[in-house]
């Protein structure tokens, strides 16, 4: 498989050259996400040593969020949450790989996947055998007593 970077990378490694701001619509349009978004994401901390506010108020990006957006974004779209991915940013921030915590994660994401089919394939099995035993026509006695007899036992 070819790597191939994103646009958002491409963006930040011309940015990087200019040492200049980003605005949020520069931002959000160079990264794909709605301008409401990166306003989340900045609120929740997940942005924070990339922006800063000019004297006016407007929130201003460094190149660098680009790359932490893009990371943002492939985190989420592995199931890891907002708050597992701030504190992995965390980390990074502190200047540590947090390759060995993303691992970490990632693996409990594939232990919770597996104990979820699981349970899909208990569900499988139960409904494959009360369909086995299904009953179109339902004695009489058991409508008395019942809402569907073929999914409720039998009560007397």
């Amino acid at each position: 498989m070819v790597f191939s970077p994103s646009p958002a990378l491409l963006t930040a490694e011309n940015c990087r050259g200019q040492n200049s701001r980003l605005k949020i619509g520069q931002v959000a349009a160079a990264s794909g996400l709605p301008v409401k978004t990166i306003r989340y994401y900045e609120e929740i901390g997940l942005l924070e040593p990339t922006v800063a506010r000019s004297d006016t108020g407007y929130r201003l990006f460094d190149a660098g969020v680009l790359n932490r957006l893009d990371f943002i974004k492939r985190a989420q779209s592995l199931g890891l949450s907002l708050s597992t991915i701030k504190e992995i940013l965390e980390i990074r921030d502190r200047g540590e790989l947090p390759c060995g915590e993303v691992k970490h994660r990632l693996l409990g994401k594939v232990e919770a996947i597996n104990r979820q089919i699981e349970a899909m394939e208990m569900l499988k099995s139960e409904l494959l055998e009360l369909l086995s035993e299904w009953e179109e026509q339902p004695s009489t006695d058991k409508l008395a007593h019942t809402i569907c007899p073929n999914l409720q036992a039998d009560i007397i």
